[in-house]
Parts: C-alpha cells; sequence; structure tokens
C-alpha cells in the first residue's frame, strides 16, 4: 500500500510539471506551429501485480501565429544612375568618292575625293556626336539623325553636335577632355590640325586645352590604306556640374 501511495504521488508529481512547462511553452512567441497532444500512462505497478491506475491525458493547445503580409514586389524599374564621370566612345567610317566634299571638323580640306554621305559626311563630328551619346547612354547619330529623314539630306554635321551638346548640358554634364584619332591614307591632316581644334572647340564652348586630334594612315592596308575610306575614333570623358 505503501508503495502504491509512493507511486501515486510521483505520478501526480510527473502530472503537475509537465502541464506547467506546456503551458509556458504554449505561451511562448517563439513557436508557429501547435504543439502535438500528449497521453501519459501512470501504470504504477507494486511487487503485488496492483491493476494499473487511471490514464489522463494532457492536450497543449498553442496560440495561432498571426499571417503577415506578403511584400509588395519591388518595381524593376529604377532612376538612372547619376555618376561624377562617364566615359563615350564614337566610330565613324565614310566611303571616299570623287565629286564630293572633304569635310573634317567643320573645315573643308583640299581633296579630289570627298565622303559619300546623306548628311555632308564629316567623319570626325560625327564620331564625336555618337561618342558625347554614348556616354549618356543615349541612341546612336544614326538613331537620332536618320539618313533616310530627307531634312539631313546635305546637313551640316555642325547641327548634330550642338544637339549633342544640348542633350549633355540637359543631363547635367559638361566635357572633361576629348581625344579622337583620324584614319585616313590622303590627305595630310597636319597642316588643317589647328583650324579643326579651333572650329570644335568653338562648336562643344570648351578650351583647346581639352581638346587632342591625332591624325594616322593605314599602312596601305584596306580600303583605309588604299585612300578608299576615311575613319575615325573619338572617347570623350564627361563631368558631373
Amino acid at each position: 500500500m505503501a508503495a502504491m501511495t509512493t507511486a501515486l504521488c510521483a505520478c501526480s508529481f510527473l502530472h503537475t510539471t509537465t502541464q506547467k512547462h506546456l503551458l509556458s511553452l504554449s505561451s511562448s512567441s517563439h513557436l508557429s506551429h501547435s504543439l502535438p497532444s500528449f497521453t501519459l500512462n501512470t501504470k504504477c505497478l507494486n511487487n503485488s501485480a496492483l491493476k494499473p491506475t487511471n490514464s489522463f491525458s494532457i492536450s497543449a493547445v498553442s496560440t495561432p501565429i498571426a499571417e503577415t503580409s506578403q511584400p509588395t514586389s519591388l518595381s524593376n524599374s529604377k532612376p538612372p544612375k547619376i555618376l561624377p564621370f562617364r566615359v563615350g566612345h564614337g566610330f565613324d567610317l565614310h566611303r571616299l568618292e570623287p565629286g564630293y566634299p572633304l569635310i573634317i571638323g567643320g573645315i573643308d580640306i583640299p581633296h579630289d575625293k570627298g565622303c559619300e554621305a546623306h548628311s555632308d559626311g564629316d567623319v570626325l563630328l560625327h564620331c564625336v556626336v555618337d561618342a558625347i551619346l554614348g556616354a549618356l547612354g543615349l541612341p546612336d547619330i544614326g538613331q537620332l539623325f536618320p539618313d533616310n529623314d530627307p531634312k539631313w539630306k546635305g546637313a551640316a554635321s555642325s547641327v548634330f553636335i550642338k544637339e549633342a551638346v544640348r542633350l549633355m548640358d540637359e543631363a547635367g554634364y559638361e566635357l572633361g577632355n576629348l581625344d579622337a584619332t583620324l584614319i585616313l591614307q590622303r590627305p595630310k591632316v597636319s597642316p588643317h590640325k589647328e583650324a579643326i581644334k579651333a572650329n570644335l572647340s568653338a562648336l562643344l564652348g570648351v578650351d583647346t586645352s581639352v581638346l587632342n586630334l591625332k591624325a594616322k594612315t593605314h599602312e596601305k592596308v584596306d580600303s583605309l590604306g588604299e585612300n578608299r575610306s576615311i575613319a575615325a575614333h573619338t572617347v570623350v570623358l564627361l563631368m558631373k556640374k
């Protein structure tokens, strides 16, 4: 009888302790799902094969967690990044044919051939425009001034330069420096270099000290070296005002 009383006391203590622990867990804010149901069967037997005592069940019910709202999807469109500096590269090439004027940097250069083009075919100004537009992340000169538009037929390339400068100013940038390379076999550009730089500085609204112009032959290789075409490369650095 004493052994049975001891066993019942032990089971009662276990019941009370388990109930307190489960109630503590139930009130915890860290639970994200319901606790399972627990069933404890107190078979308190003594040495004389006593019948098992009545079983009892404890069910722990957790407080449901409030559903959180789904985050709204972020828009893919982002405002353009404001950079302190922007670099652009321009390239242009024109075929040389008799009967056309050869205009480089707005200067008419005496030669027996000139650039076949929809506008005046100024290879240097065209690639300067493309370099500025490229630095600004804008469409190229062919998209802004398409060669199938009659209004640009024979147009002076200074018009394209002025538009590129306007777009640059509108975006809040100014020209830091410009480096251009002309590639042609003939004629020699060196006698006209200072006039080209002076005209380019006037069109861009900058000092000639930030402009660099180089001219190279193509060592008589391909159409450039055979004086059948002329090309130019330009790199510009734009600075935030």
